[in-house]
């Protein structure tokens, strides 16, 4: 375990600009670039990332929620990509929704 803690390393910074063994990717499940993150690491890493997801999407149908796939990183300063699809969160809207009905939309902006 301590060689293991010894190794990992935690950074603070823009994700497509810093030199790493791997980045690890909140993707979505088409695997296609997004927004926020995604895209950012889909736009700087340049079309061989893409083309890479599209053949793993050919292949299998996408990545699930909770699966991921390894692809190269591009033009990125990493060695690859962990795209890994988490879950949605569902609940923030309808609260939302809710919270507007009884409070009005403005409350909600406020405090949401």
């Amino acid at each position: 375990m301590d060689s293991i803690i010894k190794r990992i390393e935690v950074l603070k910074g823009d994700i497509t600009t810093i030199s790493v063994d791997v980045i690890v990717n909140a993707a979505n499940s088409s695997l296609l670039g997004g927004g926020g993150v995604d895209g950012a690491i889909h736009k700087t890493g340049g079309k061989e990332i893409l083309d890479e997801c599209k053949r793993i999407r050919d292949k299998q149908g996408g990545c699930k929620t909770g699966e991921a796939v390894i692809t190269t990183a591009g033009k990125l300063s990493a060695n690859s990509v962990i795209h890994t699809v988490g879950p949605v969160c569902t609940w923030r809207r309808k609260a939302i929704e809710n919270f507007s009905i009884k409070f009005g939309p403005n409350v909600s902006r406020k405090y949401l």
